[in-house]
C-alpha cells in the first residue's frame, strides 16, 4: 500500500523578502506525502494507477525525470512492471545517472529513442510500435498529466481553500496547475511556474482541463520567465539562491522545480506583483536527491 500523508501540512516562515511587502509566504509541504511518490507525483499518479489490474505501464520522461524515478517506485511498491522510454538515444551507451540508476534499480526497463521518435511520441503509430515492442501495457504521458492526473490534483486545491490567496506551484507538463485550479475557491487565484522553456504551458493546461473538466476551471496564470535555460538547467545564481533559502529556513531544496518557484515568487513580491496583505503559498513538491543536491546540473 502507498499509505499517503494528507492533507499534507501548510506552514507560515518569516521571510522579510516578503514580509517587506507586506506579502505572507506559505508552504505546502506536498513532498511529504510519500516517501517515495512526493507531491504532484503521487497524486497524478494514484488516478492513473487506481485500476491496479498488474498490467506493465509505460510511460515517458527525460534524463532527470522525478515522473520516472516516481513511477519506478509504485511500480516497485504495488508490484506491477515498468517501462520507462527515455529522451535522447545518445543516453544508451552511457553511465545511468542517479535519476535513471534509480529508476533501474526500481525494475524499470529503460528504452532511450531518438529526440524526434520522442517528440512524436503521442503518434499512434509510434505508440503502436512501442506497444509490440513491449506488450499489452498502460500508457500514462509524459509527467503523468492527463485527465485523471487533473481531477487527482483537484484536492491540492480544496486543501488550500480559505487559507491562502495565491496557490503557486512549479509547472513542467501543467497537469497539476490544471487540478489545483479547479480545486480551489473562485475568490483565489492559481500560479504556474513553468520550468521548461518554449511557452507551451498555458495552452497545455487549457487543453488538460477541457478534457478533464469540459472547460475553462477556476483562476490560473502562467510565469514563463524563470527557467533557467530550460528543464534540470540551473545557474550559479539559481543555485546560490537556494542555498540561502535552505539556510534561512531548513527546507531542502529541490533544484529542478522547487529552486525556480521560489526564485520566482521572491522576484515577483520584489516586483510589487502581490498585493499587501497577499497570503502566497508554494507548494513543494519534491526533495532534492543527495547527489543533485551536491552536483546540480548547469546550464
Amino acid at each position: 500500500m502507498l499509505g499517503p500523508r494528507l492533507p499534507s501540512p501548510l506552514a507560515q516562515v518569516r521571510d522579510e523578502r516578503f514580509g517587506r511587502h507586506g506579502v505572507a509566504l506559505l508552504l505546502k509541504r506536498d513532498d511529504l506525502i510519500h516517501p517515495d511518490l512526493p507531491g504532484n507525483k503521487w497524486r497524478k499518479l494514484a488516478p492513473n494507477l487506481a485500476e491496479g489490474d498488474g498490467r506493465p505501464v509505460l510511460t515517458f520522461g527525460g534524463a532527470y525525470s522525478n515522473h520516472l524515478r516516481a513511477t519506478a517506485a509504485a511500480g516497485r511498491l504495488l508490484g506491477f512492471p515498468t517501462v520507462g522510454v527515455v529522451r535522447g538515444d545518445e543516453l544508451a551507451d552511457r553511465p545511468l545517472n542517479p535519476s535513471l540508476a534509480r529508476c533501474a534499480a526500481d525494475g524499470m526497463r529503460l528504452h532511450f529513442v531518438d529526440r524526434g521518435t520522442y517528440r512524436a511520441k503521442d503518434d499512434p503509430r509510434v505508440l503502436a510500435a512501442l506497444l509490440e515492442r513491449f506488450g499489452d501495457a498502460r500508457v500514462i504521458p509524459e509527467g503523468g498529466s492527463n485527465a485523471r492526473a487533473a481531477h487527482g490534483c483537484t484536492e491540492l486545491g480544496r486543501e488550500l481553500r480559505g487559507r491562502t490567496e495565491v496557490a503557486a506551484v512549479a509547472c513542467g507538463t501543467g497537469g497539476t496547475l490544471a487540478g489545483l485550479a479547479a480545486g480551489l475557491d473562485p475568490a483565489q487565484a492559481a500560479l504556474g511556474v513553468a520550468v521548461l522553456r518554449g511557452g507551451f504551458l498555458a495552452d497545455a493546461v487549457r487543453d488538460l482541463q477541457r478534457e478533464a473538466f469540459g472547460g475553462p476551471a477556476g483562476r490560473w496564470s502562467v510565469e514563463d520567465r524563470f527557467s533557467f535555460g530550460g528543464y534540470a538547467r540551473t545557474t550559479p545564481e539559481l543555485h546560490a539562491f537556494a542555498e540561502d533559502f535552505e539556510d534561512r529556513h531548513g527546507l531542502p531544496v529541490e533544484r529542478t522545480y522547487v529552486a525556480k518557484l521560489l526564485y520566482a515568487l521572491t522576484a515577483l513580491a520584489r516586483e510589487g506583483a502581490f498585493a499587501p496583505g497577499t497570503r502566497v503559498t508554494a507548494v513543494i513538491t519534491g526533495r532534492p536527491e543527495p547527489e543533485a543536491a551536491r552536483h546540480p546540473p548547469r546550464s
